[in-house]
């Protein structure tokens, strides 16, 4: 049986065994090679494959590449990278073959009994309908048979991206300042730490080895819980410091004074170019966008990196952002999230004379949550999403004055002095809120309103159908 909540918007992803098998997988690899014959109208395209430090992930590479051999496909086999690493050998050429599409088995962040598969073909991400389409062609079909055959070439794409990075930043050579980077015990230093030793860089590394395990903290940046190891080193004499998710392409980058999220990193970016143009998400602060349309164009657009990576090539941007470290540079790189190259051109900020605490100090005082998650299930959060739209047309009484409201991913709500965010997660069955206001009590009634609206609508959808 084939599980269809597997394909998700931005990638393929579930639990191995039980959703993730060996019939499941074959047949996703299968479709995705038919999927590139078709648009690269080639006989034998060409797809490279890597992996992640999960235990399960060379078992996947093994049934995926099975399918993409049934189809007619060639496999080049990259073994463990980052994803960034999985992204760079797309726009690269081994033994005068170039790719025409590249999975990466990944269970980013997730639990490490989760894995999954962020795909490109041509260089351009595969998503959203044409996942859910493939999905409901592989549950048709899913008794076609495909008989075991990994047969690949094998690349070492690892040394050909460290020495990319090795020329690119060999102005950063000898920097002096203190660096603390935690890997998460996630596939981040495949290639890091021989990069910061080719530039002779100080630094100390935390949980380096990977591990798909993750046996000292969860590998998810974005939450503060498993930053402590940085933020202690960081009270001491280590100045600037680093983490990464399991498949690093989500930085996490902090100060002695400050976490810095992934909109006030695009700021500081934004202060080193001419005239940027520069792609947000919903969850992005509003002080990026005034501050940055102050000096260029600052485009809110919908949170997930196959959407961002969609609309940068679209306008041709400088960059993009989410709050939670995906950061994609279009300006000097290839458009794509990757928290590893990420990493040195944040240092390149640091080396130019930025002072990163007093920048952030300049800003307008805002308060801001973190994001709030309401559980709910994969069946109804978009229902309900329905349902928040709707109340909110017309608001009850005492509900904070409403100014405007953003519908491009769930909704933005924005108040006299601020704002509120709810949308549905694409990926787990949640909804995420965030809220902002200059003042803290706002920024807690904003929250407080908006959150009495989801349970009412929630009330009202368990009504209908019990």
């Amino acid at each position: 049986m084939i599980n269809k909540s597997i394909f998700r918007e931005y990638d393929i992803r579930g639990i191995v065994g039980a959703d993730l098998h060996e019939t499941s997988v074959k047949l996703i690899g299968y479709n995705l090679g038919l999927e590139a014959i078709s648009r690269t109208k080639k006989e034998t395209p060409v797809v490279v494959i890597g992996y992640d430090a999960r235990t399960h992930s060379p078992e996947l590479f093994n049934y995926l590449t099975s399918g993409f051999n049934k189809a007619g496909c060639k496999v080049l086999g990259m073994g463990m990278v980052a994803t960034g690493v999985n992204y760079f050998a797309s726009f690269q050429e081994f033994n005068g073959l170039k790719p025409d599409a590249s999975v990466m088995i990944t269970g980013s962040h997730n639990p490490s009994e989760y894995n999954g598969f962020k795909i490109t073909i041509g260089n351009a991400p595969f998503f959203g309908e044409d996942i859910y389409t493939m999905g409901d062609k592989i549950i048709k079909n899913s008794d076609f048979t495909i008989e075991d055959n990994n047969a690949y070439e094998a690349i070492n794409v690892k040394s050909m991206y460290i020495d990319y990075m090795v020329k690119e930043f060999e102005h950063l050579k000898a920097m002096p300042q203190k660096l603390i980077i935690d890997c998460g015990n996630g596939v981040a230093d495949t290639v890091l730490t021989q990069i910061l030793d080719r530039l002779e860089l100080n630094y100390q590394g935390l949980y380096c080895e990977p591990d798909g395990t993750f046996p000292n903290h969860h590998p998810d940046p974005s939450e503060e819980k498993n930053l402590v190891d940085v933020m202690d080193a960081l009270k001491g004499d280590f100045e600037y410091g680093f983490a990464y998710d399991g498949d690093a392409d989500r930085i996490a980058f902090l100060t002695k004074k400050n976490n810095v999220k992934g909109d006030i990193m695009a700021l500081l970016f934004a202060k080193t170019m001419h005239n940027p143009v520069i792609i947000g998400e919903v969850k992005c602060t509003q002080i990026m966008y005034d501050l940055i349309n102050e000096k260029g164009q600052a485009v809110m657009y919908k949170t997930g990196h196959s959407n961002l990576k969609v609309k940068l090539k679209e306008l041709n941007a400088d960059m993009a952002a989410e709050v939670s470290g995906h950061i994609f540079f279009n300006d000097r790189y290839y458009g794509y999230d990757d928290a590893v190259y990420a990493t040195f051109r944040l240092l390149e900020l640091i080396q130019n004379g930025m002072d990163i605490d007093a920048e952030i100090a300049k800003l307008p005082k805002v308060f801001s949550t973190e994001e709030i998650k309401v559980t709910t299930t994969e069946e109804e959060k978009f229902v309900l999403m329905d349902k928040i739209k709707e109340r909110l047309q017309t608001p009850p009484q005492g509900f904070p004055k409403i100014l405007d409201i953003v519908d491009v991913d769930g909704v933005r709500v924005i108040f006299e002095n601020g704002w509120g965010l709810v949308r549905a997660s694409n990926t787990t069955p949640v909804l995420v809120t965030r809220f902002e206001s200059t003042s803290q009590e706002e920024a807690k009634e904003y929250e407080e309103q908006l959150n009495q609206l989801i349970v009412e609508a929630k009330n009202e959808l368990n009504s209908t159908t019990n």
